[in-house]
C-alpha cells in the first residue's frame, strides 16, 4: 500500500535497520506465518464471478454479473447520500493512517469504542501513553505484525475495478484539487457506463451519485496527542488509480480488530460491530463498495487465522499481548474485566439516523444484541445468491484456531464444529462454497460469523460433539 513508502522517507531510520538488519537476521528467526501468508487471489477468486479485469493495469474490463454490480452500485450510493454527518467524520477518522512523522491515526485505536465507553476510553489512553507495547506492535495498522500482515496492492491491481467516485467518461472535467493522474483522461470508471445509464443512482451520464466528504479537523485528541486533519483523499493518485477491490483499508481494519476481538473474546460481538462500522465507513466516504468491504473481511480473517495457526506466533506474540491488554484494563479499571464489561456503557452507532438502505435495515446498535445483528446483515449486504444456498458447511483450514480464547478447552475439530454451527448460507456474493467441492478452494472465508461464533454458548457432549445453544452473549461451555 502507498503508506508503506513513507518508511522511505525516513534516511536515518532505513540506514540503521540496514546497518542491524545482518546481525538481527542472524539472531531472530521468523515466524513461519512472516513467510507462509494465505494467497490473496484464492481467498477472493469469487469476485472473477461478477468482474473480470482486461489486465491492462488501468481498472477496465468486463461485467460478468450485472445484477450483482447494480446491486453493490445502488447501496454504495445509498450509503454514502444517507450517511448522517456525524457518521461522514467518523469514515474520515478511520481513513487516515498514521504518516511516517507520526501524525495521523491508527485504526486499531479509532475502534476503540467498540470496547466501550470507559473500557475504550483506557484503552486508547493506554495505546496512546505507551502503556501496552505488546499490543501496539502487534496491531498497529501501519506496522504490526497482525495489524499490517497483508499488502493488498498487487490484488487490487490483478483484480482492476474502478472506484465509486470515478467518473465512466473519459472526457469529464477533473475535479477542482485533483492530482494530474486522476484526470478521467487517464483513469474512470468507462467500463461501468452502460451497467449505470438510466438507473436511478445514477446521473444521466451514467456516473454513479456520490458526494466528496469535505476534509475536516479533529480537534477532540481522542485517538491521537495532537489535532489531526482529516481528509479522504479523493484526488490524491495512490487513491485514484488503485484498484477498489478488495478494501486495503477494511483489510488492516479487520487484521488488527479481529486479533483485538480475539484477545478479549468477552467483547467479541461490540469489537466486531465496531470493525464492521469501520469498514462499511469506506463506502460511507464513496471510495469502496460493498464487495470491496466483504473482500477486506475475508482478507483479514484469513491474515489473522494464519498468525493464530502459527504456534510460535502464537505462544510469543499473540498469547504475551493478552495478558498484557487484560492485565491493564483491570488495573486502570479497578476490577475484574467481567465486572468492568458489566458496568460500562456498551458501543453505540446509528449511520443513517434510523433511515434504512434497501432490503436492509438501518443497522443501529445500541448493545451487544443489536451489534450481533448489525454484524450478520454487513457480511452478505443483502446480495442475492448466485450460486446454490442449501450447501453444506464451508470452513476453511486454520480457522477453528480463531476460537482459541473464547474456548480454549475444546479441540480443533470442535472449535471448527463451533464455525459450521454460526456461519451463514452459502450462495452470496464471493462465496467459494463451490469452488471447494471442485478441490479449487479450501473453505469460504465469506461465511464465517465471528462475532456469532466468539459469542457461542456452547452444549459439549459426553460423545465429543459440540451443539451450539445460543449466540451473542460472551463465549460459555458447557458440559451435558
Amino acid at each position: 500500500m502507498a503508506r508503506r513508502a513513507l518508511v522511505a522517507a525516513l534516511p536515518a531510520l532505513a540506514l540503521t535497520i540496514a546497518l542491524l538488519a545482518p546481525s538481527t537476521a542472524r539472531a531472530q528467526s521468523p515466524f513461519p506465518s512472516d513467510d507462509d501468508k494465505p494467497k490473496l487471489a484464492a481467498v477472493l477468486v469469487g469476485f472473477r464471478t461478477v468482474w473480470r479485469s482486461s489486465g491492462d493495469d488501468d481498472l477496465t474490463g468486463r461485467v460478468r454479473n450485472a445484477q450483482q454490480l447494480l446491486w453493490n452500485d445502488r447501496l454504495t450510493s445509498w450509503i454514502n447520500q444517507h450517511a448522517t454527518t456525524a457518521q461522514k467524520f467518523r469514515a474520515l477518522q478511520d481513513a487516515q493512517y498514521l504518516t511516517a512523522k507520526g501524525s495521523g491515526y491508527d485504526q486499531s485505536i479509532t475502534i476503540a469504542d467498540g470496547l466501550g465507553q470507559r473500557l475504550g476510553t483506557l484503552y486508547a489512553k493506554g495505546r496512546l501513553g505507551g502503556k501496552l507495547p505488546l499490543t501496539t506492535k502487534l496491531l498497529n495498522t501501519t506496522t504490526g505484525s497482525a495489524g499490517d500482515y497483508f499488502d493488498t496492492g498487487d490484488t487490487k491491481a490483478a483484480f482492476g475495478y474502478p472506484r465509486p467516485y470515478l467518473p465512466v467518461s473519459t472526457g469529464s472535467v477533473r475535479a477542482s484539487g485533483d492530482q494530474a493522474a486522476c484526470a478521467p483522461s487517464r483513469v474512470s470508471g468507462e467500463s461501468l457506463a452502460s451497467l449505470r445509464k438510466g438507473q436511478p443512482w445514477a446521473t444521466a451520464a451514467g456516473d454513479l451519485r456520490i458526494t466528496r466528504v469535505a476534509p475536516a479537523v479533529d480537534t477532540s485528541r481522542r485517538f491521537a496527542t495532537t489535532d489531526v486533519t482529516l481528509d479522504a483523499g479523493y484526488g490524491r493518485a495512490s487513491l485514484c488509480l488503485g484498484g477498489s477491490f478488495p478494501s486495503g483499508h477494511t483489510t488492516d481494519a479487520y487484521s488488527a480488530g479481529l486479533t483485538l476481538a480475539t484477545l478479549l473474546p468477552e467483547l467479541a460481538p461490540s469489537i466486531l460491530a465496531r470493525v464492521s462500522e469501520a469498514a462499511n465507513n469506506r463506502i460511507v466516504l464513496g471510495v469502496h463498495y460493498p464487495l470491496d468491504v466483504i473482500g477486506g473481511r475475508m482478507a483479514g480473517q484469513a491474515a489473522v487465522a494464519a498468525r493464530w495457526s502459527d504456534e510460535k506466533f502464537r505462544t510469543q506474540v499473540l498469547q504475551p499481548a493478552r495478558r498484557e491488554l487484560i492485565g491493564y484494563l483491570q488495573s486502570a479499571c479497578g476490577d475484574t474485566l467481567a465486572a468492568c464489561i458489566a458496568a460500562d456503557r456498551p458501543y453505540t452507532d446509528d449511520p443513517y439516523g434510523g433511515a434504512a438502505p434497501p432490503a436492509l435495515t438501518g443497522q443501529v446498535v445500541t448493545d451487544r444484541t443489536t451489534a450481533l445483528i448489525a454484524y450478520t446483515e454487513r457480511l452478505g449486504y443483502g446480495f442475492t445468491p448466485i450460486t446454490p444456498a442449501g450447501l453444506g458447511a464451508s470452513v476453511p483450514q486454520g480457522a477453528q484456531n480463531l476460537l482459541r480464547t473464547a474456548f480454549p478447552t475444546l479441540t480443533g475439530t470442535q472449535r471448527q464444529s463451533v464455525l459450521a454451527q454460526t456461519e451463514t448460507a452459502s450462495g452470496n456474493a464471493l462465496d467459494t462454497t463451490t469452488l471447494q467441492a471442485l478441490g479449487l478452494a479450501d473453505g469460504s472465508w465469506q461465511r464465517l460469523n465471528l462475532a456469532a461464533a466468539l459469542s457461542a454458548t456452547v452444549l459439549r457432549l459426553a460423545d465429543g460433539t459440540v451443539r451450539v445453544l445460543s449466540v451473542g452473549g460472551s463465549p460459555t461451555l458447557l458440559d451435558g
